[in-house]
């Protein structure tokens, strides 16, 4: 067997591209959890201060430009026009309202700066929901730009929900 110097010099080398890949990949997954951390405290904190009629850190999840969408047709409120008027007068009493999320799941781009999640969501008073948002990292500090919200309703109750829903948007027309 021939002795091949150019063979003896490259293991040293693979050996230090694996450890950069391993390090690499390793820090990779500590940012995705410290990001998931992040957003799963955003969103946890914006259930938080809904149930506890909190305007400024309820309305501190979201951007300047944030929108909720509520489970009605109309129900576009949108920062800070009709968001903020909206969650002021329903907190003004100190009563909000009171959503458990049960499942989150939480996607983030290739830059880490969006992150995209659906929920599911319990409220003891009215049921279950699903609610879908993105939120973005703006200087490190993680804002809901958009979140929608919407009812579940089980494949076995929509027909009658259906009917309900076609009447109901009916009457509305006919007003």
């Amino acid at each position: 067997m021939m002795f091949n110097p150019l063979r003896k010099s490259v293991i040293p080398f693979m050996l230090a591209a694996l450890l950069c890949c391993s390090f690499s990949v390793l820090a990779a997954n500590k940012n995705a959890g410290e990001a998931t951390e992040a957003v799963n405290h955003v969103l946890d904190g914006l259930h938080d201060a809904a149930s506890q009629a909190n305007l400024d850190k309820y309305l501190g999840s979201f951007t300047d430009t944030g929108v909720f969408m509520g489970t009605d047709d109309w129900e576009r409120w949108s920062r800070p026009e009709t968001l903020d008027r909206y969650v002021a007068e329903r907190f003004a009493g100190g009563t909000g309202w009171t959503y458990k999320s049960v499942e989150r799941n939480i996607n983030f781009s290739a830059e880490q700066n969006i992150a995209w999640f659906d929920e599911i969501t319990v409220s003891k008073k009215w049921g279950r929901f699903r609610g879908t948002g993105v939120l973005i990292n703006d200087n490190g500090q993680w804002k809901i730009a958009h979140y929608a919200m919407s009812v579940l309703v089980p494949n076995e109750a929509w027909e009658k929900v259906a009917e309900i829903n076609i009447k109901t948007f009916a009457e509305r027309a006919d007003k």
